[in-house]
């Protein structure tokens, strides 16, 4: 191993689980293409993951061996350090809230980032740019509502809302009556028309 691949792995061992590594944060150590290269060779070795282009993963070495660094913790990292709202896809909260009994195959959460995909290992992870009102709401149950909704369709939500609505506290429903107004006209309708309690 290079002596710059060893001062490359020294620099990130701290790092918290899920925590990108880009060339970027690294030039203190070396020139951007040696640095790339070194980047590169340990992702071979399986020092690293590489999660995109130019995006390496440590990964979480245990007791049981060697493995990806958890998704939820790799979304959580990516939020902190680039400001995105990124939450659970329309299928997984369709899911959490008994409006379907398929559960998602594919790891997908929405963003107000651009689209990519993450490789963790053999997991692929698919972050989907969503439109500002998906997002709306985003660490609250009111909000895995609107995702839900949304991914059921117009034709359907306003028989989801009457089931999910059962479900929800009056706090929960005035949540989703303050947001109405940036959602779609199919939607903000039948949510307008809520009772509250």
């Amino acid at each position: 191993m290079t002596h710059l691949s060893t001062r490359i792995l020294e620099a990130t061992k701290e790092l918290p689980e899920g925590a990108p590594i880009a060339a970027k944060a690294l030039l203190h150590l070396g020139k951007r293409a040696a640095v790339d290269q070194a980047l590169s060779r340990l992702a071979e070795r399986g020092r690293l993951l590489r999660a995109r282009r130019g995006i390496y993963l440590r990964p979480v070495e245990s007791r049981f061996g060697v493995r990806a660094p958890s998704v939820e913790k790799v979304v959580e990292e990516i939020k902190i350090r680039s400001g995105e709202t990124i939450v659970s896809s329309g299928a997984a909260a369709a899911n959490h809230l008994g409006l379907t009994t398929q559960v998602p195959v594919r790891q997908v959460y929405l963003t107000s980032g651009p689209s990519r995909r993450l490789c963790l290992g053999k997991q692929v992870v698919e972050l989907k740019h969503a439109p500002r009102w998906q997002l709306a709401l985003a660490n609250r149950r009111a909000g895995e509502v609107v995702r839900a909704l949304a991914w059921v369709g117009p034709q359907t939500a306003e028989r989801a809302l009457r089931f999910v609505s059962q479900k929800l506290t009056p706090t929960e429903v005035k949540e989703l009556k303050s947001a109405a107004s940036s959602f779609p006209t199919w939607l903000a309708k039948p949510v307008s028309e809520l009772r509250v309690g």
